[in-house]
């Protein structure tokens, strides 16, 4: 089959699954999230831990709680790890302390990066108490902070976001415990393994010794994917048939990690009462995404003569097409999950795949993550807009003046500077340069990958960099931690600015936002931006090996 048609039949595929699952998802996000009811389980709940689900929280405290909750499970989740060998199903596995606060920061931020080899790094205790259960929470976390941003844009005259144990508990409950839930079952029926087996030792038929492992891994696969955490029950990851049996299980995978950051569009424009607004959203995060497949697709097609192309270090039962679906969706949203080695890619597919995230991963993002990120993007865009052609710089009718662009921008700058200076810094240390496996440009993509997956809370790897070290276990964990709460605080206080105004009615002079028009200059702010950013550092990595 023709390359081309090839890519565009799968990619088509997921796009028709989107369509249809997109609408009564959204819709159903919009009615949980306004539903003026607790189920009898939220409010089992709301009871053991004391919260007032009627009593709704100002930007400040909605910010305290969402931190001190990632404080505390990074706390709970590090000990749970040191202390898994006197924990049943601990089969003996163990990290060292700076592996395991890795560990327990990356998966408390929904990145999910792994220092450690998946199977022997965790045991079954581990992976069920503690790995999945913060691949929910994390998850929800990022859908909470997202509906409180909406809020802010679609309230006026106020101080409350709403309650951030409440937007928490219904994520969890109603939105991806369902849906998790059915995945796991699938995943099951399509061959994915769930037990609490023990490693078996078994003779090959070549007379040699081969170790086969088991473990729950249906059920964290599901949210792993659906919640768009990605860190793998094994050390191949969605490579692994134990995680990723065949053709359609992929497809299922790729379907799970766009599903909710492709839906969330829709239930932003039915809460602020202009569907359009999620429309432009929408389309804007299918342009950046659909473009990253074509031209991921097209480097690794280029990248070996004859018909096959480049499969270096992808899974023969997937082939070309399905894996660089795969790596452009998890890159393209906060995902650690991988079905083929990104290391091994092309210069320029590796590169493409690194943009993907160097674009504030908006393409569509993670789940919570990639709406809050475009709707901080709209609000730099409509004030460099407003300024360029002399209109007010308004969203919904609310006015983007200092104090909301000023919070925009930090939390847009955020992450570039962490990436751009712990990839600087490590390059200089002799012990962190020792870590790379390769040198040159390459090694420059190495390293300026890890810090990106980390600094946008994405997981993926280059895994030629050997980072269960101090100085990367500790640096990587810190712009995890930093990269999730900052922007999550500068976030809110947006939505806090925002929620205060009266709204303004539209005049002749207010830009629409709800236009094929914004929806261009939208997608042009988010990849100039970029590219001012980290053009300099990719011409010494991807684009130099390249051309090399």
């Amino acid at each position: 089959m023709n390359p081309t048609v090839q890519t565009l039949l799968y990619l088509g595929t997921v796009v028709v699954i989107l369509a249809v699952l997109h609408v009564p998802l959204g819709e159903w996000m919009f009615k949980v999230f306004t539903d003026e009811r607790d189920w009898r389980l939220e409010r089992l709940l709301y009871r053991v831990v004391g919260v007032a689900p009627r009593s709704e929280q100002r930007w400040t405290v909605y910010a305290t709680s969402v931190v001190a909750f990632g404080v505390v499970s990074v706390l709970f989740l590090w000990l749970l790890i040191l202390g898994q060998g006197w924990l049943p199903w601990g089969m003996g596995r163990s990290q060292d302390w700076h592996t395991a606060l890795n560990t327990a920061i990356s998966f408390t931020t929904n990145t999910n990066w792994q220092s450690y080899a998946g199977e022997t790094g965790a045991g079954h205790t581990v992976q069920m108490v503690g790995l999945t259960v913060q691949n929910f929470v994390s998850a929800g976390t990022g859908i909470a902070v997202a509906v409180a941003l909406i809020r802010g844009i679609a309230r006026h005259g106020t101080d409350r976001l709403g309650n951030f144990w409440v937007d928490l508990t219904r994520s969890c409950v109603r939105v991806l415990l369902p849906i998790a839930a059915v995945a796991a079952v699938l995943l099951i029926v399509g061959g994915v393994i769930q037990n609490l087996d023990v490693p078996h030792t078994i003779t090959t038929i070549t007379g040699g010794q081969q170790v086969i492992q088991g473990g729950p891994v249906a059920s964290q696969e599901a949210i792993k994917l659906l919640g768009t955490n990605g860190g793998g029950f094994f050390n191949a990851n969605s490579a692994h048939p134990f995680e990723n049996p065949n053709g359609w299980t992929n497809l299922l995978e790729i379907v799970l990690v766009l599903m909710i950051p492709f839906s969330l569009p829709w239930t932003y424009g039915r809460m602020v009462g202009d569907r359009r607004q999620g429309g432009v959203v929408t389309a804007v995060m299918g342009v950046l995404y659909a473009v990253s497949v074509g031209l991921t697709a097209w480097a690794e097609r280029a990248a070996a003569s004859g018909l096959a192309g480049s499969l270096e270090g992808k899974e023969v039962r997937f082939g070309i097409v399905p894996s660089v679906v795969f790596g452009a969706a998890t890159t393209g949203t906060s995902t650690g999950a991988v079905n083929s080695m990104h290391e091994s890619y092309s210069a320029l597919g590796g590169g493409v795949l690194m943009i993907n995230m160097q674009l504030g991963e908006v393409s569509p993002g993670g789940v919570g993550t990639g709406l809050y990120g475009m709707l901080v993007m709209v609000v730099i865009t409509v004030f460099i807009a407003g300024l360029m052609v002399g209109r007010t710089p308004e969203v919904l009718g609310k006015t983007i003046g200092r104090r909301e662009i000023t919070y925009a921008a930090l939390a847009s700058v955020t992450m570039p500077a962490l990436v751009l200076l712990f990839t600087g810094a490590s390059l200089v240390l002799p012990a962190a340069r020792a870590a790379l496996l390769n040198s040159g440009p390459h090694g420059l993509s190495e390293m300026l990958y890890a810090y990106t997956s980390a600094s946008n809370n994405n997981g993926s790897a280059f895994a030629g960099l050997s980072a269960d070290q101090p100085w990367l276990n500790l640096t990587l964990g810190g712009c995890m931690f930093i990269a999730r709460f900052a922007i999550i605080v500068f976030t809110l206080a947006l939505a806090g600015a925002l929620v205060e105004q009266r709204r303004r009615p539209a005049t002749v002079g207010t830009m629409p936002t709800h236009t094929p028009l914004f929806a261009t200059l939208l997608t042009g702010i988010v990849i100039v931006l970029a590219a001012l950013t980290f053009f300099p550092a990719l011409a010494l990595g991807p684009l130099a090996e390249a051309l090399s």
